[in-house]
């Protein structure tokens, strides 16, 4: 696969291609999504769910960020994919100092191509001075994580008139602004639909916005069923992992309570006259 950057993303918008996008939090991960092609992998704050098992992305911490993501280019080195740093909660919202401090960090020390932060009209002025800098941006609106308490919960975004004219011009505020992708979560489909057609550059990649976007992103371990646990409505499964998991550690368990593992062929030998040596 050739170099995803920003240009190729937004030549795919153009062109009418789907742009791929999947989660990803360590080497082995990455190593596969690589070699399935996807064009974007997202080190999402979602590893604070996912991997660390917070209650939610906001404790998650930058350090927690960067470990993650270093991991993760590790593995895309030379494939092609583009990485995505996910700014975590308050590592931007305090300053635009603050911000392009940060962002700064996802380039200098992993070497990923570019960062995505949540927020509309109200992280615009960062937006612009950090792809001003040189640091490409993604755009996150719809259901935002980081603020779900402010929201009230998990729940889907501009339902009512008001709140779907916002969600529009927050779309159009962040393309003005600079950001080549911008990331929909939890929109209707025709609302996500309306913003995909009015935005001329930016790429939107939808997670629960239905089939209209540019691209669609899904966390790894929903997709691939890592766990039996709940599995919200807009996720496909494409695997059952947590089934085939389970399965193999109780084989595993069982074969060492039986003592059938390890056999002959997982061990290794040693002289009998070595063994007579030792006293």
């Amino acid at each position: 696969m050739k170099q995803i950057t920003t240009a190729v993303i937004k030549q795919m918008k153009q062109n009418g291609e789907s742009v791929t996008m999947v989660t990803a939090y360590d080497y082995a991960m990455a190593k596969n999504v690589c070699e399935a092609g996807i064009e974007m992998i997202l080190v999402g704050d979602s590893l604070g769910n996912v991997v660390l098992g917070y209650n939610s992305t906001v404790p998650v911490t930058m350090d927690e960020m960067i470990h993650h993501t270093k991991a993760v280019m590790r593995a895309a080195q030379g494939s092609g994919t583009m990485v995505v740093g996910d700014m975590p909660f308050m590592s931007y919202q305090a300053s635009v100092v603050d911000g392009m401090y940060n962002a700064a960090r996802f380039l200098k020390e992993t070497g990923c191509a570019a960062v995505k932060l949540e927020g509309g009209a109200e992280v615009c002025g960062l937006v612009q001075k950090l792809t001003q800098a040189g640091i490409p941006v993604v755009g996150h609106i719809g259901l935002t994580p980081q603020s779900v308490n402010q929201l009230g919960g998990f729940k889907i975004q501009g339902k009512s008139a008001e709140a779907a004219q916002k969600l529009l011009d927050d779309a159009r505020a962040l393309e003005q602004a600079g950001a080549f992708a911008i990331v929909l979560e939890c929109v209707p489909e025709a609302l996500a639909a309306k913003v995909t057609e009015n935005l001329k550059t930016a790429a939107t990649i939808g997670i629960g916005a239905g089939k209209y976007c540019d691209g669609q992103v899904l966390v790894c371990n929903d997709l691939l069923g890592y766990t039996d646990g709940f599995c919200p409505k807009f996720v496909k499964r494409y695997a059952d992992l947590h089934s085939v998991m389970t399965a193999a550690f109780k084989a595993y368990a069982a074969d060492v309570k039986s003592r059938s593992f390890p056999a002959a062929e997982h061990t290794f030998k040693i002289d009998d006259e070595v063994l007579e040596k030792l006293y």
